[in-house]
């Protein structure tokens, strides 16, 4: 029997750093079971070295990697999402594009990586603690009885990983 594979949108501001983290870790962590996507309501029109460089550390393409508009997710030709998940307390409080097929949402605030001053050494290290939160809660997420759960159940279960602390690493 096939399962469902299920789309996964992380929003930020401006999709070049966590919000690409995500849709990379959903992607690979969900083994098929996810197809992650990320977009920005002011995308930056690229993607943070830093992100580049610990996504492809786990695999995700770095061709797939690209900053874009949320309004591409918004067109009735684009793939329907079955979750919709800020990642930023920008994003979270913007009002967004209407979203077909009444996906899930929640939010997930992440510290920004991308303002970390320092060298790239620190940088690096923000950026790995960043992707390290995100991690943990794809990994609750992905191990959520999608199929068992009713609409008002994942949804409650998708918001309550955002409310979790993520563990220091």
């Amino acid at each position: 029997m096939m399962s469902k594979t299920y789309n996964v949108l992380f929003l930020c501001t401006g999709n070049s750093a966590r919000s690409v983290m995500a849709e990379a870790l959903v992607s690979v962590i969900g083994g098929g079971r996810f197809v992650g996507y990320s977009a920005g309501s002011h995308p930056t029109g690229r993607v943070n070295p830093f992100a580049v460089e610990l996504t492809t550390q786990i695999g995700y393409p770095a061709d797939r990697l690209r900053s874009k508009s949320w309004d591409e997710f918004a067109t009735p030709d684009a793939p329907q999402m079955d979750f919709i998940i800020t990642v930023c307390d920008n994003a979270a409080g913007e009002v967004c594009p209407y979203w077909p097929g009444k996906p899930a949402t929640a939010h997930w605030g992440f510290a920004d990586p991308a303002g970390v001053e320092g060298s790239d050494e620190e940088k690096r290290q923000a950026f790995r603690h960043i992707f390290n939160e995100i991690t943990q809660r794809v990994r609750a997420f992905a191990s959520l009885p999608l199929a068992a759960l009713d609409a008002q159940s994942l949804q409650h279960e998708v918001r309550k990983i955002g409310e979790t602390q993520a563990a220091t690493v």
